[in-house]
Formats: C-alpha cells, structure tokens, sequence
C-alpha cells in the first residue's frame, strides 16, 4: 500500500506541475497577442491625414484577442466573444419580449435623428440597417470622411451610445469597377473611418464588429451608373444584445 500511494502521489505531481506549465503557456500567449496587436494598430486619422493609433481599430483586435480566449474555454464565435466583453464592459443584455420595444424606440429615434440626411433606417426582424451612401460619406476612391457628413454621423453616434445594448457591425461596399483586391481594402478602410469617427462620439469598441465586403454584397445592379452609385455605401447592422 505504501508503494501504491506513493506512485499515486507522484503523478498528482507531474500533472500539477503539466497543468502549471499549460496555463503559463496560453497566458504568455495572450500577452504576445495582445502586445503585437497594440503595437501594429498604425492607422490614418481619416480628418486630419497624420499617422496616428486606430483606438478603435486596437481596442477591436485586442477585444477580439481577448474573446478568443474566453471562447475556447466557454463558446465560439464573433457574437458569443462580443456579447461577453460587453457583459465585461459593463453593458446588459436585452430579454424577451424587452428586445422589440427597445429596438422599437431605437428605430423611431434614428428615423427622427436621419431624416434628410441621405442616411435609409431599414428593418430587419429585430435589426435595424443603416445605409450610408459612399457618394454623401465619402470623396471618389477615399476613406476619408467627408465634412458635410460629420453632422449626420455625429447624430448617429448619440443614438448609439444612448441604446447601448445593440451590437453594431459595420461593413463598407464597393461596386465592381477596377481590382477586386483593391476593392476589399477601400471597403475595409471605410468601414474603419466610421467606426473610429463612432468610438469618439461614445460608441465602445466591445460592440463593434468592423469588416469589408467589397463587391460581393451589391443591392442594385453594377452595368449602369446610378446603380454602382448605390453599391458604394456603408452600412451599420444594429443587432440586440441578447442574454
């Protein structure tokens, strides 16, 4: 008996000291993660042209880095890892029949706040869509926000921030004309204009969702001019926080 506990005894030790050692290994990693996502979030402010940080860019990468830990130990994907750092922020969750309501008078604000502006408020089950023409929004082949449109983004972002319980997926468009390559780029960088111009109007990074569709989402057709006018946008997906 004394042989068969000391045997016992000393694999509880080398599992110990295995589990110490895998648990040193995966917080390292995240430090490494989150240390190279900090220091390659170099960015253009889209007002002012210099070199600066992307707060929103970084935040949204290490949110990310950060959810993809927490979703290999709890669950998966994009929604379940950002539905976690808002909890982590600080942010509630919408219930039952609580979410129609509140996506209700968010509906209702946005409409009062956008009338005029060229901005379309769509409804989608419980999601609302905005729609930001790239022609009101942006200068021909450029990310950077133009200066009429501050206003209306600015009335956005008050909305957003007041309704915080909605996660917020923002993703740019191109029509189909030149490099498709090039294309998901010029999408990626609009989309991150808005988002950044947002996260300094008090939209938090944790519930922002920032991606480029390029040419693959159209909503008119790209063989005339009106219709590729149309496919340049950005569009903002508010979709409830569900808990």
């Amino acid at each position: 008996m004394v042989a068969d506990d000391s045997r016992y005894f000393l694999l509880y030790i080398t599992m110990s000291v295995i589990n110490y050692h895998i648990m040193n290994m995966k917080l390292a990693s995240l430090t490494l993660l989150s240390t190279l996502a900090i220091t390659s979030c170099q960015t253009t402010n889209p007002y002012t042209g210099a070199p600066q940080t992307s707060r929103s860019t970084s935040g949204a990468l290490i949110g990310g880095i950060v959810g993809a830990g927490l979703g290999s130990l709890t669950g998966s994907g994009s929604t379940d890892r950002r539905q976690k750092a808002m909890i982590g922020a600080g942010i509630g969750a919408l219930t039952g029949g609580v979410i129609g309501n509140y996506m209700d008078k968010q509906e209702s604000e946005l409409r009062r706040q956008l009338q005029g502006s060229g901005v379309s408020v769509t409804r989608s089950g419980h999601d609302l869509i905005l729609n930001m023409p790239g022609d009101i929004t942006f200068a021909t082949d450029s990310s950077r926000l133009n200066g009429q449109f501050i206003n209306t983004l600015n009335s956005v972002g008050i909305v957003l921030a007041k309704y915080n319980k909605t996660m917020v997926n923002i993703t740019g468009h191109t029509d189909n004309v030149g490099a498709r390559s090039y294309n998901f780029q010029l999408s990626e960088r609009r989309a991150q204009s808005v988002a950044q111009y947002l996260r300094s109007r008090g939209v938090v990074s944790q519930r922002m969702l920032i991606s480029g569709s390029g040419p693959d989402q159209p909503i008119a057709s790209n063989s005339t001019a009106s219709g590729r006018q149309k496919n340049r946008r950005v569009s903002i997906r508010l979709v409830p926080n569900r808990q």
